[in-house]
């Protein structure tokens, strides 16, 4: 599979402080063929250059000095919302990486992950393919439980916790089992695609939540009036 969309190579930009890591990356995606456009070390810097070069899939470490990699992702996806963020964490930070998923993300990888997996998961979030990696399904399961748990909205304009169909339910757990796709694929008698569409709908159930969520932060505030 060759890394080339509509004929041309996947353009990507690497976000990290570290310069040894974030050269290391860098030169493992351009090596794999990849179109490395622009990289960045801080979060202002981040942001600017995103909107300038455009990428296709900005792979975006979390920690970030100058602004936080969730504010950047919501910044660029604002500005582009063709764009993919693949985000690269060290782990712990499990609040952060929900909202970069909530902000726009669609894939999360650790940064002990392997080069491999790394150029696996950039040519599927090019390809529009959620990244999900067990971590990030099990936080994500766990996030719709306490949206499901959560009194029901009084107010009829309240965006209603978006809930998770029965067979979405079972796809998100077997992926935090650490099953591949096509192993989900084959124990469920379902196509590959279909549990990868079951994947980004809960993505994209998350995400439009958290959008009604700040359209109406802003209203409440009389932020639409400015």
């Amino acid at each position: 599979m060759t890394d080339h969309h509509e004929g041309r190579p996947v353009t990507v930009m690497v976000v990290d402080d570290h310069p040894m890591w974030r050269d290391a990356v860098a030169r493992d995606l351009s090596e794999a063929g990849f179109d490395v456009v622009a990289t960045a070390g801080d979060g202002p810097q981040a942001v600017r250059r995103a909107k300038a070069a455009e990428p296709d899939v900005l792979v975006l470490d979390l920690n970030l000095p100058g602004l936080p990699g969730v504010d950047v992702c919501k910044e660029v996806v604002a500005a582009h919302p063709q764009l993919r963020v693949l985000v690269l964490s060290a782990s712990g930070e499990h609040a952060d990486v929900l909202e970069a998923v909530k902000s726009g993300a669609t894939g999360y990888l650790l940064k002990s992950a392997s080069t491999e997996e790394l150029l696996d998961a950039v040519r599927r979030t090019a390809a529009g393919d959620p990244v999900f990696t067990p971590g990030l399904a099990g936080l994500v399961l766990g996030e719709y439980r306490r949206l499901a748990g959560e009194p029901a909205p009084t107010a009829a304009d309240q965006p209603v916790a978006p809930q998770l169909t029965e067979r979405e339910t079972e796809v998100l757990r077997l992926v935090a089992k650490g099953l591949s796709y096509k192993q989900i694929a084959e124990r469920l008698v379902i196509s590959h695609r279909t549990v990868q569409n079951h994947v980004q709908n809960t993505l994209g159930k998350l995400q439009l939540h958290n959008r009604v969520e700040l359209v109406r932060y802003a209203i409440e505030r009389g932020l639409d009036d400015a």
